[in-house]
């Protein structure tokens, strides 16, 4: 079974490499050097003899793909291999830097993890340390696996993240009346110089720090959102990273969030501040597709970015939203599924729950009967087929699912449909206090 599946994989990369016009790499964290690391990994493997069943196989080459930086790579691979200090953010693919990255003098040895990453901490240890087993890295590789109960996670752990993401999600949902104290406390705790990180070993970044700052506000315990300037970039949008190699959308829509959150305060500057939301709007507002929905380098659905964009759009957009909002809702309407869920390749209940927040909040003049009955069919799924497990749409190195997060924003759908004027099925019961 192992040798066939292989076998596939190695047709599979060779159809669509070794091609005069390979498809474009996906918009994944450091995929410019992690592809070209892993066909050169791959390409040193087939050198070498291979298993019975794979000898077609041997000396055959990988062509690296056009978007890789091979260059970008290898310096990078000697910078470590020198103990050269590489940006925070570089750690959480440590494991692309091969043998130099074992042992290497530029991680501190007293973290339990590298880059908040169980590959980048795997390979870090090396094999010798992870069979001794003493080392605080290994413990965390254990508890990371022990916790997961399946495949290692991608990054972990990522309690900032979640916590701010859920809080701001059930609290704009009225889900969240009371919040433990010691909870506020600890997000308050984790702002720096430069805002949050979405957890330990990673760097702090604009869309976590938008979103902790709207949560915070939305639980009645709002800080000042000054530090969320350091990310502006030159022409008026905010950047996730200093020097990132592509836009977030939904980073833009969460800084709107937040500095509209924050404008509700009549904070000092508020000038400032509203000039700012008035160019991301408009930058936001450039891109939209043509068919009414956004993508965003964060998740392969564009349900997420839509919802991201059209729920801030909504709220503090003003007059400049008002069309492309409406060219929104026109998307959710016509990409609804003959079963009442959405989803870009089937009906998922993360993509439905984006979908029917949007209608169930956004104003638009298909507000009325449309709209009812497509939040009614959404919610209808939801209840019924909504259940885990949840397929991984979020990016990163590669592909994730934030369970807490997606099981959120379903609660969070079904609670805000149930207060929509235009939905009001029979047999619906708002989820919250009064339905348990």
């Amino acid at each position: 079974m192992l040798t066939s599946s292989v076998h596939r994989g190695l047709d599979a990369l060779f159809r669509r490499l070794n091609v005069d016009e390979p498809a474009p790499l996906p918009d994944t964290v450091a995929v410019e050097i992690v592809v070209p690391s892993l066909i050169a990994e791959i390409n040193s493997h087939l050198d070498q003899d291979l298993p019975i069943g794979l000898e077609e196989w041997r000396g055959r080459r990988l062509i690296q793909h056009p978007g890789g930086n091979i260059r970008l790579l290898a310096g990078l691979r000697a910078a470590v291999g020198r103990g050269h200090p590489l940006p925070m953010k570089l750690l959480h693919s440590l494991e692309i830097y091969g043998d130099a990255a074992r042992g290497a003098r530029l991680i501190d040895p007293m973290r339990c993890n590298v880059g908040c990453s169980p590959a980048a901490t795997a390979v870090w240890l090396g094999d010798s340390e992870v069979r001794a087993g003493c080392h605080p890295g290994v413990r965390y590789l254990e508890a990371v696996q022990r916790r997961g109960g399946g495949p290692v996670p991608v990054a972990a752990p990522l309690a900032v993240f979640e916590r701010v993401w859920v809080l701001c999600t059930l609290a704009g949902a009225g889900l969240v009346p009371r919040p433990y104290r010691g909870l506020v406390r600890s997000l308050h705790a984790a702002f720096g110089e430069f805002g949050v990180a979405g957890g330990p070993g990673l760097p702090p970044d604009a869309d976590d720090t938008a979103t902790a700052l709207s949560a915070l506000a939305r639980l009645g315990s709002p800080r000042s959102p000054e530090v969320l300037w350091v990310y502006r970039a030159h022409d008026g949008h905010f950047a996730c990273f200093p020097d990132e190699r592509t836009p977030s959308t939904s980073t833009n829509a969460h800084v709107l969030q937040s500095f509209g959150d924050c404008l509700r305060l009549d904070p000092p500057q508020c000038t400032r501040y509203a000039d700012a939301m008035a160019r991301i709007t408009a930058w936001l507002c450039e891109r939209q597709e043509a068919d009414g929905s956004w993508s965003d380098k964060w998740h392969a659905s564009p349900y997420y970015a839509t919802a991201c964009a059209a729920l801030a759009l909504a709220r503090y957009g003003g007059d400049l939203a008002t069309g492309t909002l409406a060219k929104a809702v026109d998307w959710l309407l016509d990409t609804q599924r003959p079963d009442g869920s959405w989803g870009r390749w089937a009906g998922t209940c993360e993509e439905t729950a984006y979908a029917v927040q949007v209608l169930a909040r956004v104003r638009t003049v298909h507000a009325g009967e449309v709209t009812g009955r497509a939040l009614g069919r959404g919610c209808e799924w939801l209840r019924r087929d909504g259940e885990p497990p949840y397929p991984p749409l979020w990016h990163d190195k590669d592909l994730y699912t934030p369970t807490r997060i997606v099981r959120a924003e379903g609660l969070a759908a079904l609670r805000l449909a149930a207060s929509s004027p235009h939905f009001a099925p029979a047999e619906f019961r708002p989820v919250g206090k009064e339905s348990r």
